[in-house]
């Protein structure tokens, strides 16, 4: 390579950074902007300070290096460390590798990294007009090398606990970074010979059914003793990083990469503007039509019967649906108690220390993002227009009303699921302690409840949406994956039914009790549209 060409990727590097840079740090002090407690101190001039912009850097520049590891910690940490542990019967080296392949198949299409229309694509190719081909370059050899800096110690860490040798550990990141690199050179050739190119935002059905059944191979196949042998999965691995090798040929000698990335970049924005008027048209579905609907009651009860009753297939379909598949499963368990009475003492065990575990089951059916979703689309995405609307009073109380429906929805599957368990337990043996039944029912309802305040307070709090229906609330997007790490961490947990069920109910009292007085005295301020 000429010195004239390493200078081109030597400033396209730097730009390209500067962009990334200069859109995470506008990102972050808007996200500060957000918060509501924080933004009463910051200026309104907050762009403009000289300070800011230099603690927003130095957390651009931490969250650069946390996404290059921290990522993949919990990858190899929970999808194949953590999940290989669960079966018994093969050897922790074996386990590893089989997992570990199928996984990276996914990730082999799932996340390409070259085929990703992210907006940094855009800012620079398209309105920027940089070299599209250095760009694409320089930004992905940046992101290959992320890749094998990244995964290289926790490939040593945990290959070396599941008792792989050195090499092999040695070899993981970078037979990793081969497929994306051959996955990524055979996508160049198809467009060459086709002119036609897919991101990765949009897989398709077949790719939905591949990643199921990959999914199914990586965790299912050993589940019945079956697993891809460790010396096949090396050699796989080992012509990744040959093949891998020979296709960084093919990436630089690709020159089409602007009208490549148009292509793309012009589906996915497409993509965009379908799927919201697809969530527009399936939201307007559910509403019923019906004129004649009406009320006895007045006021905002009147108000909020209305809306119940008009979105009552959004609203309550999806918890009739889990409230059925919730008795059915119930139902089985005790046909299978009676058809293989040898299960019963390991079901028991698992009821006493597993209650953990249903934090997530409660987390993942509770409709609360549903419910505060369908609010604003159809209802306060108009109402707030009106000054009337906002006002103290009718808030605080319009909140009351809403909690008391989004309880109701919830606690119909949670009801189900919390006696069912209960039943279960006492089929299948019982227990010496009466107040484990109570604990486990009690519990459920508490961890429904919770999710139900929960999402409607920050809801309140934060109103996430603009005009335009778009989530626009960074501490939004926070709190909700906080949520969702949380509650898939709490899988982990091996506690006492009854320990952790006092835990839990505690928890959610003080949770609810505290997210009330919170609603009350801030969201009168904070429940507005966003610009």
């Amino acid at each position: 390579m000429s010195r004239s060409s390493q200078k081109g990727m030597a400033d396209t590097l730097r730009i390209s950074f500067a962009l990334k840079n200069t859109y995470r740090v506008n990102t972050i002090l808007y996200s500060l902007k957000q918060v509501p407690i924080i933004k009463r101190v910051l200026p309104d001039t907050l762009y403009q300070v000289k300070e800011l912009k230099i603690l927003a850097n130095v957390i651009s520049v931490i969250w650069e290096t946390a996404s290059a590891f921290l990522g993949k910690l919990l990858y190899m940490l929970l999808m194949i460390v953590g999940a290989a542990k669960l079966y018994e019967n093969t050897s922790g080296e074996d386990i590893f590798l089989h997992i570990l392949l199928f996984l990276t198949l996914i990730g082999v299409f799932a996340n390409t990294y070259m085929l990703n229309p992210s907006r940094d694509k855009y800012y620079a190719m398209i309105l920027m007009r940089m070299n599209a081909k250095e760009y694409t370059i320089v930004n992905y050899g940046y992101d290959i090398l992320k890749i094998v800096i990244g995964f290289l110690p926790f490939s040593l860490i945990f290959g070396m606990g599941s008792h792989l040798p050195v090499w092999v550990c040695l070899l993981i990141p970078f037979s990793i970074a081969g497929m994306k690199i051959t996955y990524a050179a055979l996508s160049l050739i198809k467009y060459e010979r086709t002119h036609k190119t897919t991101s990765e935002n949009q897989i398709g059905k077949l790719g939905w059914f591949l990643i199921g059944v990959l999914l199914a191979c990586a965790y299912g196949l050993p589940a019945a003793g079956i697993y891809v042998p460790s010396q096949i999965c090396l050699v796989i691995m080992g012509l990744a990083v040959l093949t891998g090798g020979f296709a960084i040929r093919t990436i630089l000698k690709f020159d089409r990469y602007r009208e490549m990335y148009q292509e793309i970049l012009t589906q996915s924005m497409t993509q965009m503007d379908d799927a919201k008027e697809l969530t527009k048209q399936m939201s307007q579905k559910g509403i019923s039509s019906d004129v004649i609907i009406t009320s006895k009651k007045t006021g905002l009860e009147y108000f909020n019967e209305i809306f119940i009753k008009r979105h009552k297939k959004i609203l309550w379909k999806s918890a009739n649906k889990v409230a059925i598949v919730s008795l059915i499963v119930v139902l089985a368990a005790m046909l299978l108690f009676y058809l293989m009475p040898a299960i019963k003492e390991d079901t028991n065990e698992v009821l006493m220390t597993f209650l953990p575990y249903f934090v997530f089951v409660m987390y993942m059916i509770n409709r609360g993002t549903r419910f505060t979703s369908a609010l604003f689309m159809n209802c306060d995405h108009s109402m707030l227009t009106y000054a009337v609307y906002k006002q103290p009073k009718f808030v605080l109380k319009l909140f009351a009303i809403r909690l008391r429906e989004i309880i109701k929805i919830n606690l119909l599957p949670a009801v189900v699921i919390g006696v069912g368990l209960a039943a279960i337990l006492y089929v299948s043996g019982g227990t010496e302690n009466p107040l484990n039944y109570l604990v486990l029912v009690v519990s459920i309802l508490c961890m429904s409840v919770f999710f139900s305040v929960h999402y409607l307070t920050i809801y309140y709090l934060l109103q996430p949406y603009n005009a335009g229906t778009e989530i626009k609330s960074g501490t939004y997007k926070i709190i909700t994956s906080g949520t969702y790490i949380v509650c898939y961490l709490m899988m982990q947990v091996r506690m006492s039914t009854l320990v952790f069920g006092c835990m839990t109910i505690i928890f959610s009292v003080v949770y609810c009790i505290v997210a009330c007085i919170l609603v009350y005295r801030v969201a009168p301020k904070t429940f507005k549209l966003r610009n």
